[in-house]
């Protein structure tokens, strides 16, 4: 995996390192994989939490395997759910929420995040953020409905308050216009 500038997740992990406090709590919007899973049950630590969210039960049993592995199960809660129900799932506060939006890698394609289920997760999570935390997206732009959802998210990102977040969007300039799309936001506090 790329661990440099032209790496999206690696920008957002870099991003949301530096607000996951050991033994507080992250949220992964869109378990995937597994992969920034893993990388915030190494955040929050033993006495840490991560809820881990997914529609897909192969995206989950995925992510589990990968826990197992690392010996990081223990930390992690699995939820066979939409990220729009985190609060059904999640008091908060959390330090930190990722999404990867898109498809499932080497998944069913038919399934893939669509803009308003993703603006109604962003708006539940600025809800569960901690002041001085951070939410890191990855959009994805190449697939059919990519670009679309991509837009919402700006567009919801944007009309945040200013005094309440701040909102960044960083794209990598000589790339396809295809290229994964980052937006951080952090509510303002400490």
């Amino acid at each position: 995996m790329s661990r440099g500038l032209d790496s999206a997740v690696h920008l957002v992990q870099l991003l949301i390192s530096q607000v996951v406090r050991s033994g507080g709590t992250a949220i992964d919007a869109t378990a995937g994989r597994g992969h920034d899973t893993l990388f915030l049950a190494g955040l929050v630590g033993s006495a840490g939490r991560v809820f881990a969210f997914d529609t897909q039960a192969d995206a989950l049993q995925s992510t589990g395997r990968l826990l197992e592995e690392a010996g990081l199960a223990d930390r992690v809660t699995l939820i066979e759910d939409s990220h729009e129900e985190m609060k059904k799932h999640v008091t908060g506060p959390a330090d930190a929420v990722i999404f990867n939006l898109g498809y499932l890698p080497g998944g069913d394609h038919l399934y893939v995040t669509k803009p308003d289920p993703t603006v109604s997760a962003l708006h539940t999570a600025l809800d569960l953020l901690r002041p001085g935390g951070r939410i890191g997206m990855v959009i994805y732009t190449g697939h059919p409905g990519g670009a679309e959802e991509c837009e919402a998210v700006e567009r919801a990102a944007s009309s945040l308050d200013g005094a309440l977040f701040s909102v960044i969007k960083i794209v990598v300039l000589n790339r396809s216009a295809g290229a994964p799309v980052i937006i951080v936001i952090e509510k303002a506090g400490v």
